[in-house]
């Protein structure tokens, strides 16, 4: 009796272990089968290779590491030099001044960095005023320039010179322009004249010579209103401060600097002309030189308008406008 049973049992235990390995081979199978699949989707993600800057003078020395160049060089030195905003038509006189010059064994880079300063030789950079008497400073340039922040770092460098300085904030359009300049005032130790905003910029200009010469100040430095340059209206209020200013001294400004960002490229070149005739602009003041700003675009204005730079930004620190160097002005741009 027992023994029926028994079997029953040993043959139902039988079957479930038959069904439990059926089953995990199946499972098997489909993992096994997949397994390739995955393998193959799975691709290894592509790094990027890491592109290393190069800085002018490097490029312009790779371009000419093999055989004696041809046009396809001189081409691409032309091309070199467009794109550090040196300009088409100063780029094409720096090429062909050196295809007059180059020898087989000469370094391009250093003759790339003569010519530069060749072109740029001779300029009058200093600031000239007067002694003995008030000297007028009028300083131009569009909004975001570093018209202010310039304005600042000369009336330190004037005082720490010696002389006793007046700052007027002819800017009455701009939100915040006379406080900013009033912040300026207090670290160059300048006298501030102002008024609120809105007030008429020649008005401004006027009071700030009066109280100028009044007070026996040596130089006078004027804010002007900076708004792009493609506005008409701009021009003619920059015209009619320095008509006040004319009125006001007896005479035009002994300079009138218009600041240039150095990273505009060249859109400098159109700021550059437009103030150059409205107010007829004296010299360059070249700022934002402490980042990757090529600064090339110095060469055009001072080949199509012969407007020379007389001064260049190179930090965010009171000290650092520094008086322009055509050699080393020339060795940064290559270099950079």
């Amino acid at each position: 009796m027992l023994l029926p049973i028994l079997l029953a049992v040993i043959v139902a235990a039988l079957l479930v272990l038959a069904v439990v390995l059926l089953v995990r081979g199946r499972s098997s199978a489909r993992t096994a089968g997949t397994a390739p699949r995955r393998a193959e989707t799975s691709a290894p993600v592509a790094v990027a290779p890491t592109v290393r800057a190069e800085g002018l003078g490097a490029r312009v020395r790779a371009l000419f590491s093999g055989a004696p160049p041809g046009e396809q060089e001189w081409s691409g030195l032309e091309e070199l030099l467009i794109k550090a905003d040196v300009g088409p038509a100063t780029s094409a006189r720096i090429v062909t001044d050196l295809k007059e010059r180059y020898r087989p064994g000469d370094d391009p880079a250093t003759m790339v960095t003569e010519e530069v300063a060749d072109v740029l030789h001779g300029d009058d950079t200093e600031l000239h005023l007067p002694e003995g008497r008030l000297g007028i400073v009028m300083v131009v340039g569009v909004n975001g320039s570093g018209k202010t922040t310039t304005i600042g770092k000369l009336a330190a460098r004037l005082t720490r010179d010696g002389k006793k300085v007046s700052l007027a904030g002819s800017d009455t359009f701009r939100a915040a322009a006379s406080e900013q300049l009033d912040v300026w005032a207090q670290r160059s130790g300048a006298q501030l004249v102002s008024q609120e905003r809105g007030a008429d910029p020649g008005a401004v200009a006027f009071d700030a010579v009066q109280s100028a010469s009044a007070k026996g100040m040596d130089v006078l430095i004027v804010d002007t209103a900076g708004r792009l340059h493609t506005k008409i209206p701009l021009m003619d209020e920059l015209q009619k401060v320095r008509r006040v200013i004319e009125k006001a001294a007896g005479r035009a400004p002994d300079e009138t600097l218009l600041v240039l960002d150095a990273t505009t490229g060249q859109n400098g070149i159109a700021q550059a002309r437009a103030f150059t005739d409205a107010v007829e602009v004296t010299g360059v003041a070249l700022t934002k030189l402490d980042g990757t700003a090529k600064g090339g675009v110095v060469l055009a204005v001072r080949e199509q308008l012969g407007v020379p730079v007389k001064l260049i930004g190179v930090g965010e620190g009171v000290g650092d406008l520094q008086p322009f160097d055509a050699r080393a002005f020339a060795e940064r741009l290559v270099a950079g």
